[in-house]
């Protein structure tokens, strides 16, 4: 869905663009440019001046140490691309940036069995310290919701005031909460996460791992065990699990042998239970326009404490009397978990935590998936990825075969432009030469590879392919007028330089109001923007000299007489399919002495 629409707008604008430059643009050209007369022609243009000369004249100096030293060139080139290795591990890789929205959650969990009025209070106290905070404009507190419903657990969702009027940011505001909260850390489970502005329901929480298998006292076992591991991997915070045992409960044990004797049948005593504990509903009425139901339900005394649950009575089939549910059952209390989750009707329970800054999603899954392998889990039990971390997998593997339909895309219609199986290559192999200098701006910038960051590498990609496309066209057209090949070259590249150095000095200047932003958004603005300025800006040179030593390579190897059997034979396959394709066109043209239709 992101690189759809990102598609879809880039392909959307460059189309309207071709239209304005091939009608609008000649138009006001023919309106607002003014013919020279002879003495502005005699004065310096803009090409003319002492710095682009400068320019200019160092570039052709190095063109030309670069041409006489292709192999230099090629090594570099080579040790530029493999450097993507090591940046790419260094970098942090995160779903999302983190970006300021003036707002965070505040989970909190008290223990098993709370009520809702104590856990109401305790969320409300935890607030108002909140509230005192400096840059904390509002705050609401829910009590009993979430997914599960739980009476324990209670939300704050805290609303901080504009960026700009406040000096703390959000992060700083969120690790400041999570010190203050330190002091209920033994009668209080708490997190503090960020409001989930992409996904729907379910934990916000950045991390979600989680383990599945038959046996809940087996995934109880790892669970805590893999809690633990992950509790001690820096950069993690409010490590949590969903399976929370010790809930009271109240266990009925049937006898069933004396149930038989007084005629009692199991399905009995279950739907007593069911009608008069969870309530049943058997009618409806009507006030106005509303309609509510009629729900049966035993008294709040008869269904909250244990000894009373032994006065419910259930039918006999042998006596027609009713009998005292105590003569049947025995009542003993116990704990449980206060929820079983299941993925594939497998039971399952998920770990999840957040990140702290200066630390990634990634670095933390792959710590998290080696503690999982160590911990050598029976063949019935299975991990993976959950929420948010399943995306950013899904986003990886996605991203890459976007790329890949990327080069496939391009190359088809570079080569029916240039007419050529050699000269697209030359052009895509330029963009592997950006990505390593856009990862390392954002490495230097401290951020990180994420959606909107790879979006801007498929940008980048346009950007650095246009270069060489005017670079390997002007050489083309110059050899086509006669020009020898090394001195086309020279000659098209020095040509080419003010038009490469007009478009890449507007891009970087379009593109700096989004890394120097600040406010709602500005993460999202700076990490499309740092990748596009630092890509392009740092491999403009190597690129300026790699072309052109690309050209010259590929041009060795088609006149040597191993490369250009193969490719003769492929041209002259395309030209029989062609001359197949106009075949019969001839043939009935003969044949028939009717205009074709």
């Amino acid at each position: 869905r992101f690189m759809s629409s990102f598609g879809f707008t880039s392909a959307f604008a460059i189309a309207v663009s071709l239209l304005v430059s091939f009608t609008l643009t000649p138009m006001l050209c023919s309106r607002f440019i003014k013919v020279p007369n002879v003495t502005e022609r005699q004065a310096h243009t803009s090409k003319e001046s002492a710095f682009y000369k400068y320019i200019s004249g160092h570039y052709l100096r190095m063109l030309v140490w670069s041409m006489a030293h292709r192999k230099r060139i090629l090594i570099l080139c080579g040790c530029t691309v493999l450097s993507l290795i090591p940046l790419f591990m260094m970098v942090g890789k995160d779903f999302t940036p983190t970006d300021d929205q003036s707002q965070f959650n505040v989970l909190l969990r008290a223990p098993e069995g709370t009520s809702l009025a104590s856990t109401t209070l305790e969320a409300e106290t935890i607030a108002q310290a909140i509230r005192r905070m400096p840059g904390v404009e509002t705050t609401l507190t829910t009590a009993g919701g979430g997914q599960d419903a739980a009476v324990n657990s209670a939300t704050i969702f805290v609303k901080l005031t504009d960026v700009s009027e406040r000096s703390l940011s959000q992060l700083q505001l969120m690790q400041k909460t999570r010190a203050m909260l330190t002091a209920y850390a033994g009668s209080l489970h708490t997190s503090v996460e960020l409001v989930n502005s992409i996904g729907g329901g379910g934990s916000n929480a950045a991390v979600q791992y989680y383990i599945q298998g038959p046996d809940l006292a087996k995934l109880a076992q790892y669970s805590d065990e893999l809690l633990a591991r992950m509790e001690k991997i820096p950069g993690v915070t409010d490590a949590d699990s969903t399976l929370r045992t010790g809930k009271p409960e109240v266990r009925l044990i049937i006898d069933r042998a004396r149930a038989a004797d007084l005629g009692v049948s199991v399905d009995s005593i279950e739907q007593a239970l069911n009608t008069l504990v969870a309530g049943e509903t058997v009618s409806t009425f009507n006030a106005g326009d509303d309609q509510y139901d009629v729900r049966v339900r035993a008294g709040e005394q008869f269904r909250t404490r244990a000894e009373e649950l032994s006065r419910i009575t259930v039918r006999s089939t042998h006596q027609g009397a009713p009998v005292s549910l105590d003569e049947v059952v025995s009542i003993q209390p116990a704990t449980g978990p206060s929820s079983i989750n299941r993925i594939d009707r497998q039971r399952q329970v998920t770990l999840s935590c957040n990140v702290l800054a200066g630390h990634s999603q990634s670095d933390i899954l792959s710590a998290l998936q080696r503690a999982a392998a160590e911990m050598h889990m029976d063949p019935e039990y299975t991990t993976g990825l959950a929420g948010t971390s399943k995306e950013l997998g899904r986003t990886g593997y996605y991203f890459l075969l976007a790329i890949a339909l990327t080069f496939i895309f391009m190359y088809i219609v570079l080569a029916a432009q240039f007419e050529s199986f050699i000269h697209p290559v030359t052009i895509l192999l330029t963009l592997p030469l950006a990505v390593p200098f856009g990862i390392l701006s954002l490495l230097v910038t401290g951020q990180s590879i994420n959606i909107d960051s790879a979006l801007g590498i498929l940008l980048l990609f346009g950007i650095v392919k246009k270069n060489a496309i005017l670079q390997i066209d002007h050489t083309n057209g110059l050899r086509a007028a006669g020009m020898p090949r090394d001195e086309a070259i020279l000659r098209a590249n020095q040509d080419r330089l003010r038009p490469i150095l007009m478009t890449t000095m507007a891009l970087i200047a379009g593109m700096l109001p989004l890394v120097l932003s600040s406010g709602a958004g500005a993460g999202t603005n700076r990490s499309i923007g740092v990748l596009v300025v630092g890509g392009q800006s740092l491999c403009l040179l190597l690129t300026l000299l790699a072309v052109p030593v690309f050209y010259s390579l590929f041009e060795d190897a088609s006149e040597n007489r191993l490369w250009r059997e193969p490719l003769l034979f492929v041209q002259r396959v395309v030209a029989r399919v062609r001359g197949m394709k106009r075949e019969p066109v001839h043939t009935v043209a003969r044949e028939s002495e009717e205009p074709l239709v």
